[in-house]
């Protein structure tokens, strides 16, 4: 039996000390940061990988907002390629493969594919990809017959206003506004489709300048995966649909399936940046970059809905094990992303300035608008619900998922999470608002205008239960 004698301390028993600053202005900061090595985040804020939290709608949001989201696996393989295909399609600086009819596709069947999609037009081409015209929803807006072919009503191709394929940005933005028009199709010498810019796009772009996105100016999307056989084709189909990140999702990330997982993912796609975790220990962060992990998440036990350290008696205070992991992975030049514990703004401030390059939210974003999880009324107030990963109704759903139709004992589960509901908070992106606007200002008190200044700059000091009843609000009656 070993015994450390070393306290584990988590958030609320520290606070970070004042230091001088030459900041005068919050703006002045820079919050961005790497989410591995040759991807950049503006924020860094990256949505949990949970079946309540992200999404398609949240990984849009959050890489709109200059971070990115994780999309879950607990759906199926076609399911999450979906969802990846859906945020890379959102925008672009070009539509390269952009969604084609035939002349004589239905409006019904077109209206069908443009709601799938949620775009507002397709182009026509003939069966040598030639461009034949333009079917937008304002075309089929009113007409008595669905049954229809495109051909009918669409904008033919003689009426289109059209580009080459090596069109800049900024001359497809003055040919949109010349002729008034919202989509500028992209052809080659012979009248084959290359591409599509819309005016929805160039106005994305103004919209969200610190967006995180690929060299397509697509946004960027990452998707977990499990250590199972099956989870080879997973990550394979979610990479064709343009992935940029792949996240190794267990519970215990210092295990010899996990460490395995990783080396066969950095075989199998070199290119290809892993995430792999949960671990808390320095030791766990050692094995899986050398393995080949790119970045590693820490924490176990931690998250708001996990009872791992009811059930079974591990895991480490969040923010030691966040500063020991660090620690190493600043060593090693892997980035660690704090997982679990962070409910405010001021503890993405310790996660951040203990070392930590990013920190992933699950709590604080899975009462958004953007998250999928179910909106319901608790005691008049609206709520939305929220799982953990290893909760009952997770495992049997994960179970359902890799047994196909096979039966489930329900009586074969230990859970280690529970369900519950969380408040309903708005949009995400006035929620990534606070948050980044409280790091802002933590690190201005730091002295620190970057997240390696605020590593070198950070001092925390163990407070009392006193001292943490004296940072909030106290004494007064709250109006």
């Amino acid at each position: 039996m070993k015994l450390r004698t070393q306290t584990g301390l988590t958030f609320d028993d520290v606070l970070l000390i004042p230091k001088r600053s030459s900041i005068r202005s919050r703006s002045e900061v820079d919050t961005s940061t790497h989410l591995v090595p040759g991807i950049r985040l503006h924020i860094p804020i990256i949505s949990s990988n949970m079946d309540t939290v992200t999404e398609a709608e949240m990984a849009i949001a959050m890489a709109q907002a200059g971070g990115i989201g994780i999309i879950h696996r607990f759906m199926s393989i076609e399911a999450q390629a979906q969802a990846v295909d859906k945020v890379k399609r959102s925008e672009s600086f070009i539509v390269e493969d952009p969604l084609t009819i035939a002349p004589t596709t239905s409006l019904r069947e077109a209206e069908t594919i443009m709601e799938e999609a949620h775009i507002g037009g397709l182009v026509v081409v003939d069966g040598e990809g030639r461009l034949l015209g333009l079917l937008t929803s304002r075309d089929m807006l009113l007409a008595p017959d669905k049954g229809v072919s495109a051909e009918r009503v669409m904008t033919p191709r003689a009426e289109l206003v059209v580009a080459s394929a090596d069109e800049a940005l900024h001359e497809a933005r003055l040919t949109l506004h010349k002729h008034r028009v919202e989509k500028l199709p992209l052809v080659d010498g012979e009248n084959r489709v290359q591409g599509l810019i819309t005016a929805q796009d160039i106005i994305k772009l103004q919209k969200h300048p610190h967006a995180t996105k690929d060299e397509r100016g697509r946004l960027r999307v990452g998707v977990a995966v499990g250590i199972h056989r099956s989870d080879y084709v997973r990550a394979e189909a979610c990479l064709g649909g343009g992935a940029d990140l792949l996240v190794v999702d267990v519970a215990h990330g210092h295990a010899e399936h996990t460490i395995q997982m990783v080396r066969d993912l950095k075989e199998r796609f070199p290119a290809v940046p892993v995430m792999a975790g949960n671990v808390a220990t320095a030791a766990g962060v050692r094995d899986l970059a050398e393995a080949g992990a790119d970045a590693v998440k820490v924490g176990v036990g931690s998250g708001s809905i996990c009872i791992t350290r009811v059930v079974t008696g591990f895991g480490v205070p969040q923010l030691t094990a966040v500063s020991e992991c660090a620690e190493v992975g600043h060593e090693l030049g892997v980035p660690i992303v704090a997982d679990g514990g962070i409910r405010k703004s001021g503890d993405v401030s310790k996660a951040i300035g203990a070392g930590a390059s990013t920190v992933m939210l699950g709590g604080m974003l899975a009462g958004t608008d953007e998250s999928p999880g179910a909106s319901v009324i608790r005691d008049g107030q609206q709520k939305k619900v929220i799982r953990g990963m290893a909760s009952l109704t997770a495992n049997v759903d994960r179970k359902a998922i890799d047994k196909s139709e096979q039966e489930i004992d329900w009586g074969e589960v230990v859970p280690e999470g529970v369900e519950a509901v969380v408040p309903y908070r708005g949009s995400v992106g006035d929620m990534l608002h606070q948050i980044v606007g409280g790091l802002r200002s933590g690190m201005s008190y730091a002295g620190a205008k970057t997240v390696p200044e605020f590593w070198e700059n950070a001092e925390f000091i163990r407070i009392t239960p006193a001292g943490k009843q004296e940072s909030g609000v106290h004494d007064v009656d709250v109006l």
